[in-house]
């Protein structure tokens, strides 16, 4: 699997090689590489007594039993920020530092009114930023995957 963003489809794991076991899959869960059509992306600083408080990280969740991956995204950005959201393809995959999940990155555009406001649900979230790539950067703390994933869209210089 990559760390590195990229338009395709993910690869697939390399096969454990012969006679090893093969180790269990982590659980999934999804992040919202949320942009507005002006090329900003929202993210949101964790709330405190939260997983990793203070880190900016994009929206992230888990699906409900039965849930598409899609659809999980659709409704943690819902939650977590009040925007209704066009889930696109997927396109970012990494583990989660400090969890055993893998992180399913997807495309999304805030619908129907791009510039209605973020509502935050403050249980979750205490602040929320749209930002560029570059503005992403220079913020702390941030995990590492999410920082390659902002420094490949901010590319050189």
């Amino acid at each position: 699997m990559t760390s590195e963003p990229r338009g395709g489809a993910p690869a697939a794991p390399a096969p454990p090689p012969d006679g090893a076991a093969e180790a269990p899959a982590a659980p999934l869960a999804v992040a919202a590489a949320l942009a507005r059509e002006d090329g900003r992306y929202l993210l949101v600083r964790r709330a405190p007594g939260r997983p990793a408080a203070g880190y900016w990280t994009p929206v992230t969740g888990r699906p409900e039993p039965g849930e598409t991956l899609e659809a999980a995204l659709a409704r943690e950005v819902y939650e977590e920020v009040g925007l209704q959201v066009r889930v696109g393809r997927e396109v970012y995959r990494c583990p989660a530092e400090g969890a055993n999940y893998l992180l399913v990155w997807f495309e999304a555009r805030p619908t129907p009114r791009p510039d209605a406001g973020v509502r935050l649900d403050t249980r979750e979230v205490s602040e929320a930023r749209w930002l560029t790539p570059r503005e992403a950067l220079a913020l702390e703390p941030m995990f590492e995957a999410t920082r390659a994933f902002f420094r490949a869209l901010a590319g050189p210089g």
